[in-house]
């Protein structure tokens, strides 16, 4: 097709074989993952108790993954399509005209209309591959981890960092990859095709996020509360028909979700980067602005990479599991941070405002990571305060332990929301008042620097990703010890059990610290999208002949507009409605489980007359994750629409701003609330155990924080971090829809037909969300063993 490729030829050599090593370094991270799973699949999968265990696990693992593709892929199928006749609704950019001019406007439709959607396509494959692959490689090395550490405690930690790493590699790797391949193609007019590609990830993302969700929660809860709460036997009990479930869990929401949603997050922060850089292009004629985003994610691989090799935990039976993941992630911080500044110094030497206003706001996104991990293990570690007065507030019961929780979550937003909002007022710092450029392009400066804040947060993906799979992978090889050795007394299975607690104990915590990345990075996504869909009006509103001074660019988005006020109070309720649909999602699911659980143990289970049927509670949560999540994902995707139509493209701006201020906060308060509930159970669990002192497990104070533990686990695990993908999925819906809502300012009888029917499927969504759980049948509790 004639202009496929010739943006190549624009550029400087060097930029030419830059951008080709870039590509390199994507296929060198896919190889690195390949490496990594040869060597942890050598590793040896323990005894025969051990493996069938994990057989059980790695066969409810399959069936989940088998039937969220078969509920992900129709609605795949359908947004292909409408992406595709999108581009037939509004005329094509001037970008797109200038980059294919050999092309009559039937033909470029056609062109960007298929970039469009099979850029989606490879977004949601590239999502899925990441999830799906991800969680089975997680499943493949928990059995493997729990036989290392009946050898020594770093053999253990080094299996479970390489496992995860393979997933964290998969994301650096596909995303490089498909950004790459769609900015050599396209050119200047990449982001029409971007913005599908980001779509696409983020899309799927959602669904396996919340689908992930609901499933590991709903089994834990269940599992929880009839096991541990009613019968009184330890967590990971073989004679617990649900274990198996909760074990599965574990990898479906915190390795194929978490893996899917930083996956996305990387993917929205480089398509941000690249259209503002784009927009940069067109105002100073600099191609640099475009190709240092990628070199600077070219960079973070190497440097993942690298620091993979500096997380060692010794030859001994005992480690600081923490410190040695920590280690590896400050090792690939620096030597990100030093390239960063060569490569700045090198290239952007005479873009307007110099070198180091790119450098520092890339090095800044890399504090941002720093910081945000640090101030998560403050409020979610088990050696923090806040978790401390937690524990102590088990002491007074079940009420004084929700409320100590309560707090933590309150404050530690407050922490979180200040630190991004310093980095957001760097990028002002930096960019706002550059020598020479006029004020109404100061702006898209300004959000470039917060793109770029965000690509720099998220060079160490590689590392992040590594540490959240590693917390399931250390609490499933946890799990299969406990099962597996529940009778044993050998010393060497007492030392491996030890071992086994530990690195579950730090897997929490970097779990929680991932969260809060997470959460961060979707901030930073957001406002760096929110800067996106500015310029995407703006070029529509000038297609249209509105004159530049009354353009989105030059009057901004005034929030003293009654429409625009009316559009951020309902974008703020959303993530509000979202969770409450979210936790309603998990409390059925967990009754079908609590019901199926306490069925088996009347049967005789615990008194050992029949063996627990495990297949009944994993399909139940199965099938429970794949109905609740398609509400869940329609509310994301149709509100903006709707706004947008109704009330117009300034309180769409609106609802998008209020969307990312409340999602942040509702986000991080329940992630760390969650967090440290979790962890002060752990923390009470690990005393011991004497009813006399009320300290251990069986004690009043450890039921209160199982109390506290469950409550939070909903909140933790389902409904917070579901909001990372769901607020970036309503920002990409504004970007894609936004040259509609300029055109069709004024909707006919079809405008109105359209909006009925979008208004009726919202109503059927909510109506789902809102169906009452199954009554559950009253009984008396199984005696405690």
């Amino acid at each position: 097709m004639e202009g496929i490729l010739a943006f190549m030829q624009e550029l400087r050599l060097f930029e030419r074989i830059a951008l080709y090593t870039v590509l390199a370094i994507a296929v060198l991270g896919l190889l690195y993952a390949l490496f990594l799973r040869a060597q942890v699949l050598r590793e040896p999968k323990g005894s025969e108790k051990m493996q069938d265990v994990w057989n059980a696990i790695r066969i409810g693992a399959d069936t989940y993954l088998r039937r969220q593709l078969r509920t992900i892929l129709p609605f795949v199928a359908i947004l292909t399509a409408v992406l595709f006749l999108s581009v037939y609704i509004v005329p094509p950019t001037p970008e797109a005209q200038e980059r294919f001019s050999g092309l009559n406007e039937s033909q470029l439709r056609l062109a960007i209309g298929l970039g469009r959607s099979l850029a989606f396509v490879m977004g949601a494959l590239f999502s899925l591959s990441v999830g799906q692959i991800g969680m089975r490689m997680a499943v493949q090395a928990n059995v493997r981890v729990a036989d290392a550490a009946r050898r020594s405690f770093g053999e253990s930690l080094k299996i479970a960092y390489r496992a995860g790493t393979v997933t964290g590699m998969l994301t650096d790797g596909l995303g490089l990859l498909g950004g790459t391949i769609i900015v050599i193609i396209f050119g200047i007019a990449s982001p029409d095709v971007l913005l599908g590609f980001g779509f696409g990830g983020t899309l799927v993302a959602l669904f396996m996020r919340v689908g992930g969700g609901i499933y590991t929660k709903a089994a834990d809860v269940g599992a929880d509360l009839v096991g541990k709460v009613e019968a009184g036997i330890p967590e990971d009990d073989p004679r617990n028909p649900a274990v198996v479930a909760d074990l599965v869990g574990d990898n479906v929401g915190d390795v194929a979700g978490m893996a899917a949603d930083i996956f996305e997050s990387y993917e929205v922060t480089i398509v941000a980067g690249l259209i503002l850089g784009i927009a940069l292009w067109q105002i100073t004629g600099h191609f640099e602005w475009i190709i240092y985003p990628l070199l600077v994610r070219g960079i973070g691989v190497m440097s993942s990479i690298i620091g993979t090799y500096a997380v060692r935990g010794g030859p001994g039976k005992s480690g600081d599991a923490m410190r040695a993941i920590f280690t590896g992630y400050l090792t690939s911080a620096a030597i990100s941070v030093v390239l960063f500044g060569i490569l700045a110094y090198l290239y952007m030497q005479d873009v307007p405002g110099g070198w180091w206003r790119p450098f520092l706001a890339t090095a800044i996104g890399v504090l941002l990571a720093i910081s945000i991990d640090r101030l998560t293990e403050y409020f979610t570690s088990s050696h923090g305060a806040p978790v401390k007065e937690i524990r102590k507030a088990t002491s007074t019961g079940p009420a004084t332990t929700i409320l100590s929780g309560i707090a933590v979550g309150y404050e530690s937003s407050v922490w979180a929301i200040l630190v991004i909002a310093t980095t957001l007022f760097s990028s002002i710092l930096l960019f706002g008042a550059i020598p020479g450029v006029a004020p109404a392009e100061s702006i898209t400066f300004i959000l470039y620097g917060v793109a770029m804040t965000g690509i720099g947060m998220l060079t160490l993906t590689g590392n992040n990703v590594a540490m959240d799979s590693y917390g399931p992978i250390a609490d499933n090889a946890n799990g299969i010890g406990e099962m597996a050795w529940q009778e044993s007394d050998d010393p060497d299975i007492v030392q491996a059990k030890e071992i086994m607690a530990d690195l579950d104990a730090v897997g929490n915590t970097t779990k929680a610290i991932t969260k809060g990345v997470a959460i961060g990075s979707a901030v930073i996504a957001a406002v760096a999208l929110f800067g996106s869909y500015v310029v995407d009006v703006s070029r529509a509103q000038e297609i249209l002949g509105v004159p530049l001074a009354e353009q989105i660019r030059s009057i901004g988005i005034r929030i003293d507009a009654p429409l625009v006020f009316v559009g951020m109070l309902i974008g703020a309720s959303l993530p509000w409605l979202f969770s409450s649909f979210a936790i309603n999602a998990v409390s059925r699911a967990a009754s079908l489980i609590v019901e199926e659980v306490r069925r088996q143990f009347s049967l005789g289970v615990l008194e050992g007359l029949i063996e627990p049927d495990y297949t009944q509670p994993v399909a139940i949560a199965t099938t429970a994750a794949q109905k609740e999540l398609l509400p869940l994902a329609i509310l994301g995707v149709i509100t903006p629409i709707v706004v947008g139509l109704v009330l117009g493209i300034e309180a769409l701006g609106g609802f998008l701003a209020g969307i990312i201020i409340s999602g942040q906060l509702l986000a991080v308060f329940m992630n760390n609330a969650g967090g440290a509930w979790d962890n002060a159970k752990k923390t009470i669990e690990d005393e011991p155990s004497d009813p006399a002192k009320n300290t251990g497990k069986g004690s009043e104070r450890h039921f209160a924080s199982v109390v506290g533990d469950t409550v939070g686990d909903p909140m933790k695990d389902t409904a917070g971090p579901s909001l990372n993908p769901m607020i970036k999925v309503a920002n990409l819906v504004a970007v894609i829809i936004a040259p509609i809502v300029v055109q069709y300012a004024q909707l006919g009888v079809v405008g109105w037909l359209v909006v009925a029917a979008l208004v009726a499927l919202l109503v059927w969504a909510i109506s789902r969300s809102k169906r009452p759980a199954p009554e559950i049948n009253l009984q008396e509790a199984p005696a405690s063993d």
